[in-house]
């Protein structure tokens, strides 16, 4: 058994493409039957989903754990550390957290509750990467998630989207959103400049789908992607790998940023 600890330790709240690709390159750097990753809840769901895509394929299981408590206080987190040990000894491959007595697949989860023990939960899920590459890396992007909301001015999705390298959009329902020609225009300028933007949904089941509703129509002529039921979370991980496979193609010099 091997055990390494980040030095120094980061609240996982500060986690970025860095320490994915740190943790990257420990997991695929040392010949082991199987690794546990114990990090905090609050972007758990993000190092999932991560994890999941830049080691699609990988022939091990790799648990990520943590606890809404901390060690000493109730049995919680001594709990999800031993089911993620059994799981990263005996459980099947591919990335998961173990969290409340249950194995949740690393690439469906969201955060449900804030303060609960049972706190993660899976969804539906999102497809695996296009190709099967075991230790893609992250490079430095612009990227984050936007959610619609009523009133939400375009001029706000536009400013936004004009510093970004891609987005994924948070839109109601099964893929609409407000019917505004400025709204439009935005995204389209974006995705004509090579912004990708790609379409969720903002409920937690049931995903987006081109054509389900005539309404629709504005945000698919707009260039942006179909994300089908992939969380947000997920769906930005893959975006970010994308990007980042296909700069490295473009531009072979690219250093990789990892933290030390």
């Amino acid at each position: 058994m091997k055990l390494i600890t980040f030095d120094p330790l980061i609240d996982s709240a500060d986690i970025g493409c860095e320490h994915w690709n740190q943790l990257i390159e420990l997991i695929i750097g040392h010949d082991v039957a199987g690794v546990v990753v114990t990090h905090g809840t609050d972007t758990m769901a993000f190092t999932g989903a991560a994890l999941s895509f830049a080691l699609d394929g990988i022939g091990i299981p790799v648990v990520l754990t943590g606890s809404m408590k901390p060690l000493g206080e109730g049995l919680q987190a001594e709990d999800n550390l031993r089911l993620a040990i059994d799981a990263a000894t005996t459980g099947p491959v591919g990335v998961w957290l173990a969290f409340d007595g249950k194995l949740l697949c690393g690439r469906r989860l969201v955060k449900h509750h804030s303060q609960e023990p049972d706190s993660f939960r899976q969804v539906a899920d999102a497809p695996p990467s296009s190709r099967t590459v075991v230790g893609r890396r992250f490079l430095p992007k612009r990227l984050s998630i936007l959610t619609l909301s009523p009133g939400m001015h375009a001029s706000t999705v536009e400013a936004a989207l004009s510093q970004l390298d891609g987005a994924v959009l948070r839109v109601f329902g099964s893929g609409t959103l407000m019917q505004e020609p400025a709204l439009q225009r935005a995204l389209l300028n974006a995705t004509d400049r090579g912004c990708r933007i790609i379409a969720v949904s903002c409920c937690e089941a049931g995903g987006v789908h081109q054509g389900a509703y005539a309404s629709d129509g504005l945000l698919w002529s707009s260039g942006v992607e179909s994300g089908g039921t992939a969380t947000a979370e997920a769906a930005l991980m893959r975006l970010w790998l994308e990007l980042s496979e296909r700069d490295r193609k473009q531009h072979p010099e690219t250093k990789l940023v990892a933290a030390i």
